[in-house]
């Protein structure tokens, strides 16, 4: 027996295997989601447009029903049945110059209360940016005071301010060399009264814009205002070309909503005429209430209320082509 005979052979350790792979889970198609994922977004969303529907829904659907009828103090009382009038309420408002220059009036007025809104708003946070802590707070404190201040209230502050016989603002103006205000009549004329007016509106709009610009200043990056100043750029330019592009979205929304809110300005001027406005001292909105409740024609109300619901779809429509097409170049 040779010695090749008598070795015991070595054993080979068997093969080890890999694991078997883990199951992969099946993905829906793409562009689609389950039966759940779809409905549970309606589901969320449920109880808001419920709100919305009972607060929103049932007083638009009964303007544009009261648009198209005819409409007066017998139908509100149940003597005369509503009857269908069809376009006869919007040409008869249409055709009327009145209605006219009450549109021209509202869009001067918004257009005034939105540039001094915008313009002192941006001021007063760039010089919250470069003031003290304790200088901020004050001023802040001071911001939401007036903001919180309720519409009435500030009206009435304003009517003592600018009273014919008892104003502070009459007094003071008489104090300076050659001027003579005592018993001047701020509401004597429509222009000047709805100067007064346009003041007290933008009075309670800027703490909002300070506020919201406030916060967006501070998402301005410094090292690009450094790269500015370096590149020999000044104040001006640094806040045109630095400043102004990141606040872009941030201005177009204030902007849009500063046009909707003016444009549908009612105590100020309501309450600062005693419940009458004047003639030059009506817009859409009090215009669209004295046809309805001083007039008792309901149905041309409506029909006034409505087209001014059109003229501010356009203006957020306009708002939304702005945030689209912000949204593009980003």
């Amino acid at each position: 027996m040779s010695a090749a005979d008598t070795t015991t052979p070595a054993k080979v350790p068997p093969r080890r295997q890999s694991p078997p792979p883990p199951a992969v889970a099946k993905q829906p198609p793409k562009g689609r989601t389950t039966a759940g994922g779809r409905g549970l977004p309606w589901l969320l969303l449920a109880p808001c447009l419920l709100i919305l529907a009972l607060v929103l829904g049932y007083p638009l659907v009964r303007l544009v029903t009261l648009s198209f009828q005819e409409f007066g103090q017998s139908q509100l009382w149940g003597f005369q049945p509503a009857k269908s009038v069809g376009l006869d309420n919007f040409t008869k408002v249409l055709g009327d110059s009145q209605f006219w220059t009450v549109v021209v009036r509202t869009i001067v007025f918004a257009a005034g209360c939105v540039i001094f809104t915008m313009v002192i708003g941006m001021l007063i946070a760039l010089l919250l940016q470069r003031v003290s802590g304790w200088v901020k707070t004050l001023i802040n404190i001071a911001l939401v005071a007036s903001w919180g201040m309720p519409i009435i209230v500030a009206t009435t502050v304003f009517k003592w301010l600018f009273d014919a016989d008892y104003g502070i603002l009459n007094a003071l103006l008489s104090k300076l060399p050659g001027v003579e205000m005592i018993g001047h009549n701020w509401f004597a004329s429509g222009p000047e009264g709805l100067a007064v007016i346009m003041l007290l509106v933008v009075w309670g709009a800027v703490p909002f814009v300070v506020i919201t610009l406030s916060a967006g200043l501070t998402q301005v990056p410094k090292e690009m205002e450094e790269a500015a100043r370096l590149d020999g750029a000044g104040a001006w330019g640094v806040f045109r070309y630095v400043t102004l592009p990141i606040l872009k979205p941030i201005i177009v929304m204030l902007t849009t909503l500063s046009v909707i809110w003016d444009m549908g300005v009612f105590p100020q001027v309501f309450v600062m005429r005693n419940g009458h406005p004047e003639a030059e001292f009506q817009i859409l909105t009090t215009y669209s209430y004295d046809r309805a409740f001083v007039v008792n024609d309901y149905a041309q109300g409506s029909a006034i209320a409505l087209l001014t619901v059109v003229l501010l779809l356009g203006v957020v429509a306009v708002y939304m082509r702005q945030m689209l097409k912000i949204g593009e170049v980003e």
